[in-house]
C-alpha cells in the first residue's frame, strides 16, 4: 500500500492583469520519511523547509518518550 501525502500545497492569492496566476508554495507541515535519504545523497533540508520548527520537533520527541 501505497500513501501519498502533500508536503508543500500552492496558495493563491490573485490573479495579475495578464491572468497569471500569483502565489506561492506553502509546507504542510508534513515532514518526508526519505529524508535520511536525501541526506545521504548530500541534501540537507532543515525541517523549517517543511514548516517545521526546531523547537517544534524537540517538544514532539519529549513527547514520545
Amino acid at each position: 500500500m501505497v500513501v501519498l501525502s502533500d508536503i508543500f500545497k500552492f496558495e493563491q492569492s490573485g490573479v495579475d492583469s495578464d491572468g497569471k496566476v500569483i502565489g506561492q508554495l506553502k509546507p504542510t507541515g508534513i515532514r518526508p520519511l526519505f529524508g535520511p535519504r536525501l541526506e545521504a545523497a548530500g541534501f540537507k533540508l532543515s525541517p523549517e523547509v517543511f514548516g517545521a520548527s526546531v523547537a517544534d520537533i524537540l517538544a514532539s520527541n519529549r513527547q514520545r518518550r
